[in-house]
C-alpha cells in the first residue's frame, strides 16, 4: 500500500492534529517526519482533548503505530511526560517507535536559542526557545547528538564533552551566560537512554517493511509549508523542511511511495511570530476570528495573527507540494460574517503580483488584492454532509479551490472527529 502525506499549507496552525486523527482510523501507522515539540497538534475525539507536540496524532486509535523519523529533533523530557500524560488517560503508547537517526535537543540548545533570540533584539525571529534551531545547526554541522548515540555510552561521553567545551564558550564568552556543567549534562543523558531504549528503532526499515507488507502509512507534517526552511518567507522560517521534500528525507521514504499529499488550510491565514503576510487584518474582524477561534498558540500560548485567506500563498504552496487533495479547516468560524475576502493578487510598488516572492523584503511590502465574497447566516459549525452548507459557504469554498487549484476533499467544521464533511475519499 502507498503512502499519504498531510501538510500544512499556510504558516502553521492550520488544524493537522484533527485532520490526521480523522484519517488515522483508516491506516496502520501515522509518521512524523519534520519539527521538534515547536508544533503543537489539537485532538479532540471521544477519549477527550489531547495537545501533542512529539507523539503522532494518530495515537489515539487502537492498533495505529506511532513513529517518529529521524528527521525530527527530540527533547526526550518533552516526549517522556507527553507519553506519561496520555498514558494515564487510558492511550496505549507501547505503539511507539522513534528513529535511532533522531538528533536529541541538549540542554545547551535551548540556553542558546533563548541567548541567540534576546541578541536579536527588534529583529527576533519569533522562536519558541524549544532548542529546535540550535539542535538543527548542530545536525547541519555535523556536531549533533542522535538517539542511537545515548544508547552508546563509551562513545556517547567523549562527544558530549567536546561539544560542550565549544557551547559553553558560545554562552559565556558570546553572550555573558552561565555555563553548563558537564556532569550535569551527561546525568541527563544517562536518563534519557534508560528512558528511550525501549522505542529506539531502525524507523526506515519499519517504514518499508509496513509498506511491503500492504499496510497504510500516514505522513505526519507539523508548521506549514511558508514556514519551510528553504521554500518559506525566509529567515523568519522555522528550522526544518514542513513540505512534501521533508518527508523523504526526514523518514528515509523513496519519493515514490507516496500517492497522495493532502494540504490543509484554513479558511482564513493566521501566523505566530515575526515575517511578513500580506493579507494580515488587524481591525475588529481580526478580533472577532481571533475570540471565536481561540486563535492562540498550542505550543507557546502567543496570539495568533489574523488575515483573509491569501490565494496567491496557497497557490504556491501547492506548487511546492503538488497536493492531491486540500483540506479546509474553521470554516464554521465565518458563519455569520456579512462578507468574506480572498486575497487574489498583490500589488507592489504600483504593479501587479500574482506570485509569492522569494525576497522576503519584497514580500513585505506587498499589499493585498481583495476579492469579496458575500457571507452565510446559517451555520456550517458541525455539518457532516455538503448538502447542509449554505449556498454562499459552498461558492467561497469552490473559490478557494480555484484559486489554489486543486479540489477539496474534506471541510472541516469543528474540533471534534465527527464534525467533518468527507467530500471525496482521501485513500483509493
Amino acid at each position: 500500500m502507498p503512502a499519504y502525506a498531510v501538510i500544512g499549507g499556510q504558516w502553521g496552525d492550520e488544524g493537522k492534529g484533527k485532520v490526521i486523527d480523522y484519517l488515522a482510523g483508516d491506516v496502520d501507522s501515522v509518521v512524523r517526519y519534520a519539527g521538534g515539540n515547536n508544533a503543537g497538534h489539537t485532538v479532540v475525539n471521544d477519549k477527550g482533548t489531547f495537545q501533542l507536540h512529539l507523539v503522532p496524532a494518530g495515537i489515539c486509535w487502537p492498533n495505529v503505530y506511532g513513529i517518529i523519523g529521524n528527521g525530527v529533533v527530540v527533547d526526550p523530557d518533552v516526549l517522556v511526560n507527553e507519553l506519561a500524560e496520555i498514558a494515564a488517560r487510558g492511550i496505549d503508547t507501547s505503539k511507539l517507535y522513534i528513529s535511532e537517526r533522531a538528533h536529541v535537543i541538549m540542554p545547551y540548545h535551548i540556553v542558546l536559542d533563548h541567548l541567540e533570540e534576546e541578541a536579536r533584539g527588534d529583529a527576533a525571529i519569533g522562536t519558541t526557545g524549544r532548542g529546535i534551531g540550535p539542535a538543527y545547526v548542530d545536525k547541519t554541522g555535523r556536531a549533533g547528538i542522535r538517539v542511537g548515540d545515548l544508547l552508546d555510552w563509551d562513545a556517547l561521553v567523549p562527544m558530549v564533552e567536546q561539544t560542550l567545551k565549544h557551547k559553553n564558550a558560545l554562552i559565556t564568552k558570546i553572550y555573558g551566560g552561565e555555563p553548563l556543567a558537564l556532569d550535569d549534562v551527561l546525568a541527563k543523558c544517562r536518563i534519557w537512554a534508560d528512558q528511550l531504549a525501549p522505542f529506539a528503532k531502525p524507523t526506515e526499515q519499519l517504514i518499508q517493511d509496513l509498506l511491503a507488507q500492504g499496510k497504510r502509512v500516514l505522513l505526519e507534517g507539523a508548521q506549514g509549508t511558508l514556514l519551510d526552511i528553504d521554500h518559506g518567507s525566509y529567515p523568519y522560517v522555522t528550522s526544518s523542511s514542513p513540505s512534501i521534500g521533508g518527508a523523504c528525507t526526514g523518514l528515509g521514504l523513496n519519493p515514490q511511495a507516496i500517492k497522495g499529499v493532502l494540504g490543509v488550510f484554513k479558511a482564513y491565514s493566521t501566523r505566530v511570530g515575526g515575517g511578513p503576510m500580506p493579507s494580515e487584518i488587524h481591525d475588529e474582524e481580526a478580533s472577532v476570528i481571533r475570540e471565536k477561534a481561540q486563535e492562540f498558540g498550542v505550543t507557546t500560548g502567543r496570539a495568533r495573527r489574523i488575515g483573509w485567506f491569501d490565494g496567491v500563498a496557497g497557490k504556491y504552496s501547492q506548487l511546492v507540494n503538488g497536493f492531491t487533495g486540500l483540506v479546509l479547516t474553521r470554516l464554521d468560524i465565518l458563519d455569520g460574517f456579512k462578507t468574506v475576502k480572498v486575497c487574489v493578487g498583490y500589488m507592489v510598488n504600483g504593479e501587479r503580483l500574482d506570485r509569492f516572492p522569494a525576497n522576503t523584503g519584497l514580500l513585505a511590502r506587498c499589499e493585498p488584492i481583495y476579492e469579496e465574497l458575500p457571507g452565510w447566516d446559517q451555520p456550517t459549525a458541525s455539518a457532516t454532509k455538503l448538502s447542509q452548507l449554505p449556498d454562499n459557504a459552498l461558492a467561497y469554498v469552490k473559490r478557494i479551490e480555484e484559486l489554489v487549484g486543486c479540489r477539496v476533499q474534506i471541510i472541516s467544521t469543528g474540533p471534534s472527529r465527527a464534525e467533518t464533511i468527507q467530500v471525496e475519499p482521501v485513500f483509493t
